[in-house]
């Protein structure tokens, strides 16, 4: 009998030690700026501005295009579903003409972007995201992953996976 209570009293207290330690979880001190940002991302906040290159060495920030539609588009040239997705977006593009600017980032500078884009006839504003900054301002999990911003720079919602034209027109229609 005395082994049975002295078992009880021994999981009552395993028991309460451990209710204890999850209530006083400690964060680390130490926490990244990337975990910082995905923690403080909420969609109708404002976008994130950055500063990228183009293809063409031109550079490119998201602030400049206040006052419009935006569709940031993450991706690489290895993935399969942004391989679909990219004829889609550049029919989209054709379709909405300036009414709304894409900026695909591409997360995968190593690769023959150039020739991706040449042999894909993409015409719309291709970034290089070389040092992964603008990849880790956004809380991108997988690729494709696209944020649909508003013309006040206000991230209104977002989209994982590959994107058909209809996708994107109703999407960006709702915007504004």
């Amino acid at each position: 009998m005395k082994k049975v209570i002295a078992a009880v009293l021994l999981i009552t207290l395993f028991t309460v030690a451990i209710v204890k330690a999850m209530e006083n979880k400690i964060e680390p001190e130490n926490t990244s700026q990337e975990t910082a940002n995905f923690r403080s991302f909420k969609m109708g906040s404002i976008a994130p501005d950055f500063e990228l290159k183009t293809l063409s060495g031109e550079t490119v920030t998201l602030s400049e295009f206040k006052g419009k539609k935006v569709i940031l588009n993450f991706w690489a040239t290895w993935c399969k579903p942004c391989k679909v997705e990219m004829p889609e977006i550049e029919k989209f593009h054709k379709k909405q003409g300036k009414d709304v600017v894409i900026l695909a980032v591409n997360i995968d500078t190593y690769s023959d972007v150039k020739g991706f884009v040449k042999k894909n006839h993409i015409t719309f504003p291709i970034l290089l995201d070389s040092k992964n900054k603008v990849n880790e301002l956004y809380p991108v999990f997988n690729i494709p992953t696209t944020f649909f911003i508003d013309s006040k720079g206000l991230v209104q919602n977002n989209y994982s996976g590959s994107m058909s034209v209809g996708i994107m027109e109703n999407i960006s229609n709702k915007l504004n």
